[in-house]
């Protein structure tokens, strides 16, 4: 029977070979077989499990995350070790999701106007994060892929980006509308007069020419928001930057309620669009979202003519 570390090896080396990154579930997992070793124990039980999940005490949110991760493990483990027990779902509280803040308008003009007076002046830094949150508000993009796109990714002569830092390691190409590319056109001009030949192969940079760092980004992001007014200072919770994905599938699915077209035909498209592996995940945003609840009600009565 070979032991637990080299069964996470193989079981790393299948789900990274089908596609996914697994980076986060590949650093807890070995935290988990670092906890087995501790308790001397080769075979895999609900217990030891529950009790490895449940680290630390205080952190309940990512409680049934990590027991997640180890039931997949489980299985496999399970495959040549007959004793394994999967720890069964529905023992821990599960992760609940939290709902998207949708801005308006007048929030998002707002942000962007802000990220425009950003020192220095005369620099590149507020060109940078004016155009990259207003790309990422228009196309529905996630943060890691739009300071992963490359020079060579965004084309726009013939308005499409293409993504290549996409979450699950999938490529796909994002149609830009025609004031989008105008407006990225500006930047890119920008761009290239500030750096000269020091550019690098971000589309997006830093000041200098490197690529964006997400931490920093994200700060910039919170002194904006408390700036606008989106949160009070020191406040740790609030819109975040992922919340402007959420519009942007919102806005879309509103649309097409408004506009009378069949949802569950166009979701597949919208899923393709915003680069989830399982429509599943774009199912969720018609719960989550008051006005999406409120347009399906409304087109129910009208299908079944129920009168106020």
């Amino acid at each position: 029977m070979i032991s637990l570390r080299s069964a996470l090896e193989q079981y790393l080396s299948m789900r990274q070979g089908l596609g996914y990154k697994y980076q986060h579930q590949a650093r807890r997992l070995a935290d988990f077989v670092s906890f087995m070793e501790r308790h001397e124990a080769a075979t895999i039980t609900t217990k030891l499990a529950v009790a490895w999940a449940t680290l630390p005490p205080d952190r309940h949110a990512s409680w049934a995350l990590r027991l997640t991760d180890v039931r997949g493990f489980a299985r496999h483990v399970a495959n040549f070790n007959p004793h394994t027990e999967v720890p069964p779902t529905g023992i821990l509280p599960s992760l609940k999701r939290a709902n998207p803040y949708i801005y308006s308008d007048a929030e998002i003009n707002a942000l962007l106007t802000a990220a425009m007076a950003l020192p220095p002046v005369t620099g590149l830094r507020r060109w940078t994060y004016h155009h990259l949150f207003g790309l990422i508000a228009v196309t529905g993009i996630r943060l890691s892929e739009a300071i992963g796109l490359h020079r060579s990714d965004v084309d726009l002569d013939e308005g499409v980006l293409t993504v290549r830092q996409s979450k699950f390691d999938k490529s796909r190409l994002v149609p830009l509308h025609l004031t989008t590319c105008a407006a990225l056109r500006t930047y890119v001009e920008r761009r290239d007069a500030h750096l000269g030949s020091h550019g690098g192969l971000h589309f997006f940079v830093a000041e200098r020419g490197g690529p964006l760092l997400p931490q920093y980004v994200y700060r910039v992001f919170w002194r904006l928001s408390r700036e606008t007014g989106l949160r009070r200072a020191g406040e740790h919770t609030g819109p975040r930057i992922h919340d402007l994905r959420h519009r942007f599938a919102i806005r879309t699915l509103l649309g097409w309620y408004r506009d009378g077209l069949e949802i569950e035909q166009r979701l597949p498209l919208l899923s393709t669009y915003l680069g989830h592996t399982c429509v599943r995940d774009t199912y969720w945003y018609l719960s989550a979202c008051p006005p999406l609840m409120e347009e399906a009600a409304k087109r129910l009565d009208r299908r079944w003519e129920i009168k106020p």
